[in-house]
């Protein structure tokens, strides 16, 4: 499952400044055809105002194909100015498309969508607490293994100095990050 969400998340692109999915990858994903996709999307235009589906302009065909080093469009199938489609675009398209496959595929397109919304929206602080529990942890075993510190090799010894030293400054690098602000923040 998660070669699809990578998969999936390799096709979620940032243009003006949303994260999006074009409707040539969502149509592969689908496993229908592009043509098929938009004509499923123009029945149903209403379902898909602005702030869901959007169509690129020209500069903004030219930076995307730039991005994926793609160097002739017309052998990559890209004719005419393809869609973008938002994630409440993506979740809209499961109602029109609405098959057994256009709802799995559809779950793991939200699935990716939370799981990169998560990436960027984790804060220092929380990865720093989850890394240094992960590391008392390393320390808390191999101190529990190599119970006599003396009887042991001189690389374990320097896995264990290295960890100390870790902790230590995990230890005093936290006080560097800034702090969550309190209140309302505009």
């Amino acid at each position: 499952m998660s070669s699809n969400l990578q998969l999936i998340q390799s096709k979620i692109y940032e243009i003006r400044g949303q994260k999006v999915m074009l409707d040539r990858d969502l149509a592969e994903l689908y496993g229908v055809e592009t043509r098929t996709l938009n004509q499923a999307v123009k029945r149903n235009k209403e379902r898909f105002p602005i702030d869901f589906m959007f169509q690129l302009t020209s500069d903004e065909l030219e930076i995307w194909k730039s991005q994926i080093v793609m160097s002739n469009s017309i052998k990559m199938g890209v004719r005419r100015n393809p869609y973008a489609f938002t994630e409440l675009g993506v979740a809209m398209l499961s109602s029109v498309l609405n098959s057994p496959v256009a709802i799995q595929i559809n779950m793991g397109i939200m699935r990716a969508f939370v799981a990169m919304r998560r990436m960027v929206t984790s804060s220092p602080i929380e990865e720093v607490t989850e890394l240094r529990a992960e590391v008392e942890g390393l320390k808390a075993y191999m101190e529990e293994v190599f119970a006599d510190y003396n009887d042991i090799n001189e690389d374990t010894r320097m896995q264990l100095e290295l960890i100390h030293q870790t902790l230590a400054e995990l230890q005093t690098g936290n006080r560097n990050l800034p702090r969550p602000k309190v209140g309302y923040v505009k």
